[in-house]
């Protein structure tokens, strides 16, 4: 294990998820950070989470060459979170975020002398996927492998946790809507300070050095379970009804063009795959870190989408 104090660290994408729940447990544990995103403006509310000038937002985009290098100059660790879900305008392709933008941080750290780089790769990132989104993810860890031989790839499953836009979303649905959609495939939901202190772990562990984790939960959950969950902890009661992939490929098609992207067809191909754990996989339990069930988080969270208790009031 490396020294723990007085690290410079750069995270590409910190202002995201993932970013501030890894951004807290750096500043606590007395490091400056560099939280290098497109729009440093909308990383700002991250300053509170450390001391005074220990978190510095500043401007990059990893597809930009030349904003990379500035943002890893004197380094000592760096870690990428930057990934998208769904292409769209300009640069954002899965080929110019996944496999240009990972290239270019792995680049940038090895030629800065950087000791430690963390790549937050996904579940499923496979050079044989259907998706397109699999296969980007898949040449990225490449990309970074071969410019940073001793980069730590992580992959997590769906992450879960208070700002997530998974059980938020169909928590949020239960409210309106008298029926839930459940897909028929197979997830293991890993919690996000979980994922945070796997990449603190991949940054302070020597034995993590060039090694691949997958990150999932405690729990391999079908849709209908997780389904049952957001009912549970909402205390709703709401029809579950199992969508087709078919049904699925052709909201794909439609929803794919219409804003925010709630699906595309390539997500739905990525769907066809249970999004877990490899047998014989490096999991968290190697970066010492014990995976915390659903049923402990969930509640915390989606109380706030309960009714009042009420004489005579339906659900």
């Amino acid at each position: 294990m490396t020294g723990m104090t007085g690290k410079l660290v750069t995270v590409f994408g910190g202002s995201g998820f993932i970013g501030r729940h890894l951004v807290r447990r750096l500043a606590e544990q007395g490091h400056t950070i560099r939280v290098a995103v497109r729009s440093p403006d909308e990383a700002l509310y991250l300053k509170v989470m450390g001391r005074v000038g220990y978190i510095v937002p500043i401007a990059a985009n990893v597809t930009d060459e030349a904003s990379v290098a500035r943002a890893v100059a004197g380094s000592d660790w760096v870690v990428n979170l930057v990934g998208i879900l769904a292409e769209g305008g300009g640069n954002r392709s899965f080929e110019r975020v996944h496999v240009l933008g990972a290239a270019n941080v792995a680049k940038a750290a090895a030629a800065a002398g950087v000791s430690r780089l963390v790549h937050v790769s996904a579940l499923g990132a496979s050079e044989t996927s259907p998706a397109k989104y699999g296969k980007s993810k898949a040449k990225g860890e490449a990309a970074v492998q071969a410019a940073f031989p001793g980069a730590v790839i992580l992959r997590p499953s769906v992450v879960f946790g208070p700002e997530d836009g998974l059980f938020n979303m169909f928590a949020c649905m239960a409210k309106f809507s008298p029926v839930l959609p459940v897909i028929d495939t197979s997830f293991q939901p890993v919690y996000v300070g979980d994922v945070a202190d796997a990449i603190v772990a991949g940054l302070t562990h020597d034995d993590a050095l060039g090694g691949t984790f997958e990150l999932g939960g405690p729990e391999v959950a079908s849709g209908r379970r997780m389904m049952e969950l957001v009912l549970k902890y909402t205390a709703r009661k709401r029809t579950l009804v199992t969508v087709p992939f078919w049904i699925l490929a052709l909201e794909g098609l439609i929803l794919q063009f219409a804003p925010g992207k709630l699906l595309t067809a390539d997500q739905v191909l990525m769907l066809h795959a249970p999004n877990v754990v490899s047998a014989g996989a490096k999991t968290l339990a190697d970066l010492g870190v014990q995976p915390t069930p659903m049923d402990v988080i969930l509640p915390t969270y989606l109380n706030r989408f309960r009714l009042p208790v009420r004489p005579g009031l339906a659900r």
